[in-house]
């Protein structure tokens, strides 16, 4: 039981110092990431999958100029019956739109708009 006190001690006190920096992209990486830790390794698991999600959430985040392009952009949206999903790749006849000067891509799908990267993957939500 000590252990497991030390270890989330030490994990809260890594995600402090990173949630002062954080990005937009770390919310859904903190998320997910204790919702796999809980399952895996419950309450510690938790707090070292919210730590390293985080991490994750904001290394993938793109660009503020890309979000800005993004949402100033008039693009049609199309219908899709799948679920999109960030990290999962978009379906070939998804059209996707480049972004200028930029790695990044974007589609509005269902009335919202996705960043995706080179790979048509997920990257992000834009709200």
């Amino acid at each position: 039981m000590r252990s497991k006190t030390l270890v989330l001690a030490l994990a809260l006190g890594l995600a402090a110092p990173a949630a002062a920096f954080a990005q937009e992209g770390t919310a859904s990486g903190v998320a997910g990431g204790a919702a796999t830790g809980a399952v895996l390794g419950g309450p510690v698991g938790a707090a070292a999958g919210a730590v390293a999600g985080g991490v994750i959430g904001t290394a993938i985040a793109p660009p503020k100029k890309v979000k800005e392009y993004v949402v100033r952009e008039e693009r049609p949206s199309v219908r899709y019956e799948g679920e999109v999903v960030v990290g999962k790749a978009l379906p070939q006849d998804v059209e996707i739109y480049q972004v200028p000067d930029s790695d990044y891509s974007y589609t509005v799908v269902n009335d919202r708009r996705y960043i995706v990267d080179s790979d048509r993957k997920v990257v992000e939500v834009v709200e």
